[in-house]
């Protein structure tokens, strides 16, 4: 069964930039800002570069993301989505999946990568393990 609900689904699907904490290799934190996006039960995110990121989950893959949603629930609290999860890190795909999330951040006639034959890239493929935070899917 997916600890994906339609709940945290649609916030993951909304367009809202998500945290993304890996582990450097002294075990403290790398947070980096990205886009994200669902295939399945995977949260994916698309890179073009072999960044630090995505070497920090060749190694270990434990990670967490999070994000603000817009919702605000009814004692007034902010709502907030945070996701554990195991990643792993897929060859090729980056462009058409930044393309698909371009239409979602940045408006429906965007063109991104913004360039001519962009490199493949690398797909990061997060399998939620735990959810948590401030909203209906802690209900």
């Amino acid at each position: 069964m997916s600890t994906l609900t339609d709940d945290v689904r649609a916030a993951l699907e909304a367009g809202h930039l998500a945290h993304l904490v890996t582990l450097n290799e002294d075990g403290s934190p790398h947070v980096t800002v990205v886009w994200v996006g669902l295939e399945g039960d995977d949260i994916v995110s698309g890179h073009l570069g072999s960044w630090k990121k995505l070497r920090n989950v060749g190694r270990d893959p434990r990670v967490t993301l999070s994000m603000e949603t817009g919702g605000v629930n009814p004692q007034g609290l902010a709502e907030y989505l945070v996701i554990d999860g195991s990643a792993r890190v897929t060859e090729g795909g980056a462009p058409a999946l930044l393309q698909r999330l371009a239409h979602i951040y940045l408006g429906p006639d965007v063109r991104f990568p913004p360039m001519d034959d962009p490199p493949g890239g690398f797909v990061l493929r997060i399998t939620p393990v735990r959810v948590g935070g401030v909203g209906p899917w802690t209900a």
